[in-house]
């Protein structure tokens, strides 16, 4: 009973002492209101079009981030399916954070180890994307965190989800350019739009995110990457496409069928570049 009581008296005061730290990294952090939260996320910078004076369209203006807007309605089940399955499992359940990445975090804090805290949910990625910052400390992932929070109390899920689609960066088109956003990635790589995506060209985008730049069939110039420069985005369309299986959201005969689909093979050669259109 002794030890027990002991055990019981130290985990309160190891959690006292880790809300306490948790509160002093945030207690700066300003409360926004639903209006405020709604214009940061839904802050999305698209690619320039132009036109002439009387909204005849002119073509585009090459960015360094070329991004086009969906609604959730029109992006395929499968890439939904595909990102949930690998990037965040629990996200139709959560609250914004899982606490096990919380205690995660706070072991490798306090640890000082090499690896810190990753596992992040959508609701996470999204404000570290449109809110905060991608700066690697304890003090921003507490934001985050809190942050999260409040953001759940205040959208749905297919709200949240929207949102993330719109703003994940999915390394390079066949023009070179850099892209974000599921639409942009959908025409960029297969000429499709996101609603259209297959089983296996959703896992292979889904795989994307993760490490865009190491995984995108594209170099900067818009040509394919060699066989060696391809083998990890192959690698990790097969480790989305088993956790869609293991997951349930596909079964055993679409799960080998999406195995041998040739995503190489089908990876569109169209190249997106500024054109004019001028009338005498």
């Amino acid at each position: 009973m002794f030890f027990i009581l002991l055990g019981a008296i130290l985990a309160f005061f190891l959690g006292g002492l880790g809300v306490g730290y948790f509160a002093s990294l945030t207690e700066d952090v300003e409360i926004s209101d639903k209006q405020t939260m709604e214009k940061q996320i839904y802050n999305y910078s698209q690619t320039s079009h132009i036109y002439f004076a009387n909204n005849v369209h002119m073509g585009e203006m090459r960015s360094d981030l070329h991004r086009e807007e969906v609604k959730l309605k029109n992006v395929s089940e499968h890439v939904k399916n595909a990102i949930k399955a690998t990037e965040d499992e629990y996200f139709n359940t959560h609250n914004g954070v899982v606490p096990k990445a919380i205690f995660r975090a706070l072991f490798q804090e306090f640890g000082n180890t090499a690896n810190q805290s990753g596992g992040s949910t959508l609701t996470q990625q999204l404000i570290k994307s449109q809110i905060l910052t991608n700066e690697v400390s304890f003090e921003r992932k507490a934001k985050e965190i809190l942050i999260a929070l409040r953001l759940e109390k205040f959208f749905d899920k297919d709200e949240i989800f929207e949102a993330y689609l719109n703003i994940v960066p999915f390394g390079r088109d066949s023009s070179g350019r850099n892209i974000a956003g599921i639409q942009a990635a959908a025409q960029g790589l297969f000429d499709v739009n996101a609603k259209e995506l297959n089983v296996a060209q959703a896992a292979y985008i889904a795989g994307l995110p993760q490490s865009p730049f190491a995984y995108t069939p594209f170099d900067n110039g818009g040509k394919v990457k060699s066989k060696e420069g391809l083998k990890d985005g192959l690698e990790r369309q097969r480790h989305v496409l088993s956790r869609m299986h293991e997951e349930g959201f596909i079964n055993k005969k679409t799960y080998e069928k999406a195995l041998k689909y040739d995503v190489i093979g089908n990876l569109t050669d169209k190249k997106n570049q500024l054109f004019l259109i001028i009338h005498s």
